[in-house]
């Protein structure tokens, strides 16, 4: 081994080394990844695939033909890849930490403080716990298993900015191929091994099955947030109007202290109020989301806070994707009575985007110290 290969393997063992490619490669991906649609970046997260799935299959060969003997490994591995073995897993450890990487900030833009964010919430997991799956990343079924769960997150957002369409189909689709390739590896896998057992090849890939079966129920559940959508701004309003390709929001002036402050919370009055939001989608994929109003009561004995809300609207929003700053659109609720509300921004199919939270309290009917900002 030369002196310069001895070095290197030295650094590679420093104990804090993974920790500082941790938040290195956490930093590059918040800084580098831009949109979900951008063709670079959605490149270079198949270009991870491709490579996690190749050196899942040289891991699994390798460690296969150990269990045949030298003669066996010497046959079907190439000369030229023998030096690189030892490396395997601090590779797979690298693309396996990219890509939870890319999705949880991917996901991350998408989730809501609802059931969406369950799903963003596992990413987040599995993106911390891959600095300690170095000892465990010669099991098989883990590699594989994991396979199919980054697939099956790739596929979720990249067929919808393919198609320009975002329904089920495209879920049930994603997780097929995500299937189709994890089971792929695992035949590439198999095939070093002399007189194996079919059988033996189907229990080392039901592991994956059972991931993409409990992922596909994670999305019927609406725990998976609704890549590529996602809200970029949103707040309640006395008043919007268009002009000049803008969109002005006219609410009550905040006190001087409050220069962040965007939208009306409280709402004085009893409307009407307007909720106007921005929710960002790929180029070219158009679809319906809405603004789903709700109201919270009490229950009798019980507090406003103690409530559930329930919905008095949903409207339909049809938007376009494209603008950096989302598609722009507003709907409008002509009485509200004092109390807790909020507007849900969701897809068809009920997963949330976003939730604009705000108080109705009762106050004078007109407003006159009024403020506007366009948008």
């Amino acid at each position: 081994m030369t002196p310069l290969a001895i070095r290197l393997r030295a650094a590679l063992a420093k104990p804090f080394l993974p920790v500082v490619f941790f938040f290195a490669g956490v930093t590059y991906d918040t800084v580098t990844l831009t949109r979900i649609d951008r063709l670079f970046d959605n490149l270079m997260l198949l270009l991870y695939l491709t490579l996690l799935g190749a050196l899942i299959v040289l891991k699994g060969r390798a460690d296969l033909e150990k269990t045949q003997g030298l003669q066996a490994a010497t046959e079907n591995t190439p000369h030229f890849l023998a030096p690189a073995e030892p490396y395997y897993p601090m590779a797979i450890q690298f693309l396996l930490g990219g890509l939870f990487s890319a999705y949880a900030i991917f996901y991350s833009q998408s989730a809501s403080l609802t059931t969406t964010a369950f799903f963003f919430g596992v990413l987040v997991v599995l993106l911390v716990g891959n600095e300690f799956l170095h000892d465990r990343l010669s099991n098989l079924k883990l590699l594989v298993s994991l396979y199919a769960l980054v697939a099956f997150s790739f596929f979720t957002f990249f067929l919808p900015v393919l198609t320009g369409m975002m329904n089920w189909i495209m879920v049930v689709l994603g997780a097929v191929l995500s299937l189709a390739l994890a089971l792929r590896v695992l035949e590439l896998v198999y095939q070093v091994k002399k007189g194996r057992s079919r059988m033996e090849a189907v229990k080392a890939g039901l592991p994956a099955v059972a991931v993409v079966v409990v992922l596909i129920t994670f999305y019927f559940l609406n725990w998976i947030p609704p890549v590529p959508l996602s809200l970029k701004f949103g707040g309640i309003y006395r008043q919007v109007e268009k002009a000049d390709g803008a969109y002005r929001l006219t609410f009550e002036k905040p006190a001087w202290y409050q220069v962040m402050k965007r939208s009306e919370n409280p709402f004085h009055g009893d409307g009407p109020a307007y909720c106007f939001t921005a929710v960002f989608a790929p180029v070219d994929l158009k679809t319906t989301v809405y603004h789903r109003w709700q109201y919270r009561t009490a229950r009798p004995g019980k507090s406003v806070e103690a409530g559930e809300f329930s919905t008095t609207d949903r409207i339909p929003i049809r938007i376009s994707g494209g603008r950096d700053g989302g598609y722009r659109g507003y709907t409008i609720k002509q009485h509200v009575p004092p109390g807790d509300w909020r507007v849900d921004v969701e897809t068809e199919d009920g997963r949330v985007i976003g939730r604009v939270r705000f108080q109705v309290e009762a106050g004078t009917e007109g407003v006159s110290n009024l403020h506007t900002i366009s948008y």
